[in-house]
């Protein structure tokens, strides 16, 4: 039997080019150390694969198994643990240096739902053309903005100049 997979790590069947090792049977008994060409027909009287699973011991550790729904097996796994993962994402809300009390508390609102959902939120302010001279208010308006959020998210990074932008990163606080 022969499988194609994505990935190959693992030595199967004929691949096995020692001249002796220690076979393991599909139930996980011990069946000694044998010649490899005494394996492969072991394997293949059972219907199954022989796969080389620990090639740097000596003699090299072989196992007689069904490779293809061991795969199945391993893929399964590996799509399992990816489905429990959380991703976090990274929102971003924007503010400017003139914003209004009112219209504060709606974005202040948008980044309270962000992080009650578990994500990071990045605020940032474009300063434009006089604003550059006056950076300080923008970092008071991002420390309102933050005096708004506090009790749903902590700051990861503090308000931060770089050329025309400031930007905070805002973090969900942990229950």
């Amino acid at each position: 039997m022969r499988y194609t997979t994505i990935k190959k790590e693992h030595q199967l069947n004929e691949e096995i080019r020692d001249k002796e090792v220690r076979l393991i049977g599909e139930t996980g008994e011990q069946l000694g150390i044998v010649s490899s060409r005494e394996a492969l027909s072991i394997a293949e009287d059972r219907g199954l694969d022989l796969v080389k699973i620990s090639p740097n011991a000596n003699p090299p550790v072989c196992k007689i198994m069904n490779y293809g729904k061991y795969l199945f097996e391993q893929n399964k796994k590996a799509k399992e643990a990816k489905k429990n993962q959380k991703v976090i994402e990274i929102k971003e809300v924007w503010l400017s240096m003139t914003i209004d009390v009112g219209d504060l508390q709606v974005k202040a609102k948008q980044a309270h739902k962000f992080l009650t959902g578990g994500n990071k939120v990045k605020v940032s302010i474009r300063m434009r053309g006089r604003q550059m001279a006056h950076a300080e208010m923008g970092v008071d308006v991002m420390n309102r903005f933050f005096d708004l959020v506090k009790e749903v998210g902590t700051m990861e990074k503090k308000p931060l100049t770089e050329g025309r932008n400031i930007w905070m990163m805002l973090v969900p606080k942990q229950a």
